[in-house]
């Protein structure tokens, strides 16, 4: 059974209750997406991985933090690293990967600040750990929501209604 929106709500406050205070991306990135995960109701290991080699656009060897292939990249950063440039080192990664591995999303951080880009509908959203609870719904698709998109009624609709009204 798929886990509720609250439950993810209380695991997210939780998890921003755990690391508010986390400054190292060498000693604690793993454990960190791990949880974060977690907030979801799912398992990492089962998704994602850790250093993923892969060449870079000039040539050098990287290594992505985690990717999990077709949906997220995320480039992790110790607390108050440029994120800009962080985002800058993911989408080099791009070159390297096989097209059915490229993400949906990229996602930076540096423990306290979150970027999050939506590569298919070229939006980017920054916000704090502190505000992660008010911004879970741009984490849905972990959870396997699917974004729903309401359009206005078709006017052809709307005459077919009212003649069978009539």
């Amino acid at each position: 059974m798929p886990i509720t929106l609250q439950e993810i709500k209380n695991n997210a406050l939780a998890f921003v209750q755990k690391w508010e205070n986390e400054t190292s991306e060498e000693a604690e990135a793993k454990s960190f997406w791990d949880d974060f995960f977690e907030i979801f109701g799912i398992s990492r290991y089962r998704l994602a991985s850790f250093e993923k080699p892969v060449k870079k656009q000039d040539g050098r060897q990287g290594y992505i933090d985690l990717l999990w292939k077709g949906e997220l990249l995320v480039e992790h950063k110790s607390r108050g690293k440029n994120l800009d440039r962080a985002y800058r080192q993911a989408t080099d990664y791009f070159i390297g990967l096989k097209d059915y591995e490229l993400p949906k999303y990229v996602l930076v951080t540096d423990f306290a600040n979150f970027r999050l880009y939506d590569l298919q509908n070229e939006q980017e959203y920054q916000f704090l750990l502190q505000d992660l609870v008010k911004n879970i719904h741009l984490f849905a698709f972990m959870a396997g929501y699917q974004p729903r998109t309401y359009k206005d009624t078709d006017e052809i609709n709307i005459k077919t209604a009212e003649l069978l009204g009539k």
